[in-house]
């Protein structure tokens, strides 16, 4: 039998597409014959390019993954590849083929898993004679679709996706999981020997796309300890349910290397009324608990999800749960737009709810009965400016010394989206300087704006810059160092001796701060007035950060030692 081409068009180049594999292995089970290629693309490639090397292709046939990201250009490829080959099988697989309206008649729609369809549909394939229409059945296996030459070829520098398990214990009305019945798990053993065929590989990344992986804890638990005893340097990525941790589970994950898992925590909201609307079962009290325990733990990356625009969820409610949640301390906090999606339960509720959303995929919110248009595009400006500003490690003491102060985080971020709006910033290039930039015009007006200086200079130089920029140095840092080097002891004990000491000032770039600075970033008992040393690191690694250390006030001799050391 000729080839078939599995194609993806996936949102960006380190993407990867699971389901593409999955077919091919399907089609080469069932069709002993087929060559099965697999071509990725991504929806930012230019149209036309992809357009003629998909249709240049000498393929018997083409299959595509359709998602929401994807569905509309997908739709206009396979009407301008009919055109160029209308004899040509085109088939339609993934969540969102089924809603496609516009397609040509060459193009098949598979609904359901790829190892449900049934017999008919390889035969019809083989023959040339596909149907319009097939549906797959549910509840087969789904065995890892990968193999050794993957990970040297198509999934070379691209994120891997692993599925442990399918379904959802939740019934989101948002959510296409909700239209499912059931969870289907496969055992540790099994999902311990899928990975063990990957691992060796090395990838950067494996990202599990369980939707509720700590659904059942002590399977988790056990995946969780396996994975952490691995020698190789892969990062495993999870979607997890905040309230469904036991103390095992923390306890384990308090000796987990760090930087080993990152969590994605769907919150969505803390509004009860919101949370009994969308079928989302959740004690908001344990999840936000929890949340604070793995934050406190600091070694998993913790990226923390609410939903705008859900039934019952008024402008007030929703600075609740943000500033609910922004106190929680986490990595990243994501403020998505409910999606309206067909065949979801949401979407049969759009009359009740007054829900008004975009025609096209993604289906974007634009109003409920409780959100108008311009509170609603309000909150999502304000979201874009916390994921400017906050999802980044550029200004990690300032958004502790936020929590700690018990400044509302609606209220800062308000008027930060003032400035912004100001300075005309959503129109420009970002980078750390701008966002600085940003944060010192907001200081301007603030009665603690000498200390909120303070904690910008101090972020700045943890992000691993030897110099200040202009408009935020009180006084050179050249002036600190010659300060120093006339009055440093000849050695300090633990970091220099007299050999060293030249190359200790010449390597390490100085700060002085205030006691209350120095207190806000987390070191009291170093004592009013100390000096701050940012060493680089030697190591290599993804952390670029300097080593900081807490000089004595030079001035005091009875205090040259080192009082901490601060990673």
């Amino acid at each position: 039998m000729p080839r078939i081409d599995l194609i993806a068009l996936n949102c960006r180049y380190s993407h990867s597409c699971l389901a593409l594999f999955y077919v091919r292995r399907e089609l080469e089970h069932n069709l002993a014959a087929v060559t099965a290629s697999l071509r990725q693309f991504t929806i930012n490639d230019p149209y036309y390019s992809t357009l003629l090397k998909i249709g240049g292709s000498d393929a018997h046939a083409l299959f595509f993954s359709v998602y929401i990201w994807n569905g509309p250009y997908v739709e206009r490829l396979v009407r301008d590849l009919a055109k160029i080959r209308p004899e040509r099988s085109m088939v339609l697989g993934g969540p969102q083929a089924a809603v496609l309206t516009s397609l040509p008649g060459c193009c098949t729609v598979v609904e359901g898993e790829i190892e449900g369809v049934g017999d008919r549909f390889y035969q019809d394939l083989a023959a040339g004679s596909l149907r319009p229409h097939y549906r797959a059945e549910a509840g087969r296996p789904f065995p890892s679709p990968y193999r050794p030459d993957d990970f040297t070829g198509q999934l070379r520098h691209r994120q891997v996706y692993y599925e442990s398990s399918r379904g959802c214990p939740f019934h989101c009305a948002y959510c296409l999981s909700s239209v499912q019945q059931g969870v289907r798990r496969k055992e540790p053993a099994l999902v311990e020997q899928e990975l063990a065929g990957i691992l060796p590989f090395a990838p950067r990344i494996i990202k599990f796309v369980d939707r509720t992986f700590n659904d059942q804890p002590e399977r988790a638990l056990a995946i969780w300890r396996w994975l952490a005893a691995r020698p190789e340097p892969t990062r495993f990525h999870f979607e997890i349910a905040p309230d469904r941790f036991s103390e095992e589970m923390f306890a384990m994950l308090a000796e987990v290397p760090p930087g080993r898992f990152q969590f994605e925590i769907g919150i969505q909201s803390t509004n009860p009324a919101t949370l009994a609307a969308i079928h989302r079962g959740m004690d908001v009290a344990v999840a936000l608990a929890n949340v604070r325990r793995l934050v406190a733990l600091s070694t998993v990356h913790l990226h923390v999800d609410l939903i705008l625009g859900l039934p019952f969820e008024t402008r007030e409610s929703f600075r609740h749960s943000l500033n609910q949640v922004f106190s929680l301390g986490a990595d990243h906090i994501q403020m998505g737009l409910l999606k309206v999606l067909p065949t979801t339960p949401m979407r049969e509720k759009v009359e009740e709810y007054g829900l008004v959303y975009c025609a096209e995929p993604p289906y974007e919110i634009l109003a409920t009965r409780w959100l108008p248009q311009t509170e609603l595009a309000e909150l999502y400006a304000l979201g874009e400016c916390l994921e400017a500003f906050h999802n980044n490690r550029y200004f990690s003491s300032l958004w502790r010394y936020l929590r700690q102060s018990r400044e509302e985080p609606y209220q800062f971020f308000e008027g930060l989206l003032a400035v912004c709006r100001k300075h005309g910033f959503f129109e420009l290039a970002v980078t750390q300087e701008l966002l600085a930039r940003m944060l010192l015009e907001l200081a301007r007006g603030r009665a603690d704006r000498s200390l909120f200086l303070e904690l910008l200079r101090y972020d700045w130089l943890c992000c691993g810059h030897r110099f200040l920029p202009p408009f935020l140095e009180e006084r050179p840092l050249a002036d600190l160092r010659a300060e120093l080097r006339a009055s440093l002891p000849p050695s300090m004990s633990g970091i220099y001796d007299m050999r060293a000491r030249s190359e200790f000032l010449k390597r390490g770039v100085f700060l002085n701060l205030s006691g209350r600075a120095m207190a806000a970033i987390g070191l009291e008992g170093a004592g009013p007035g100390s000096v701050l040393c940012f060493q680089p690191r030697l190591a290599a690694g993804d952390d670029r950060r300097p080593r900081v250390l807490t000089l004595p006030v030079p001035a005091r001799e009875e205090e040259q030692n080192v009082s901490a050391d601060h990673a």
